[in-house]
């Protein structure tokens, strides 16, 4: 149970982070385990593509103009509400989904790993989707063939 968090007012001279405890060393773990189990960055995604080690197959759950003006190099298109059964039987039981969208103001990543959990199929959300992956200085190919940083 995460301890419970009183609004406080700092004094001049007097740390606004620290006037609330930080959760305990036992309680960080966990959370920060957990969070890490459901989310990768960019950074993490881009250095596996570019070493040929992606254990995982990299979503990009938009619609398709979207996906088509620029995407991850190596992205299948599968936008979240195409995600079902039926599609999800191409890959292998265990196939390990990294799943992103625009970026943080978009909850298509979520709805996808929403979805893909559902059919008991393991995934991550890049954290910071299309947005998250321009601000790391990557760059997005198009339908066109181009590079770009849209």
């Amino acid at each position: 149970m995460p301890p419970t968090i009183a609004p406080t007012t700092a004094s001049p001279g007097v740390s606004t982070v620290a006037s609330i405890p930080a959760a305990p060393p036992a309680a960080a773990l966990a959370h920060f385990e957990a969070l890490l189990a459901h989310e990768t960055d960019c950074a993490d995604v881009q250095a596996d593509l570019a070493a040929g080690t992606a254990a995982f197959v990299l979503l990009d759950v938009r619609g398709p103009a979207a996906y088509a003006r620029g995407h991850v190099a190596g992205a299948v298109s599968l936008p979240h509400r195409g995600i079902d059964a039926a599609r999800m039987a191409e890959w292998p039981e265990g196939t390990l989904f990294v799943v992103y969208c625009a970026g943080p103001h978009c909850n298509g990543a979520d709805r996808a790993a929403l979805r893909l959990a559902r059919l008991g199929r393991p995934v991550k959300k890049m954290i910071g989707g299309v947005t998250g992956w321009l601000d790391e200085g990557f760059r997005l190919a198009a339908d066109d063939g181009a590079s770009r940083k849209v």
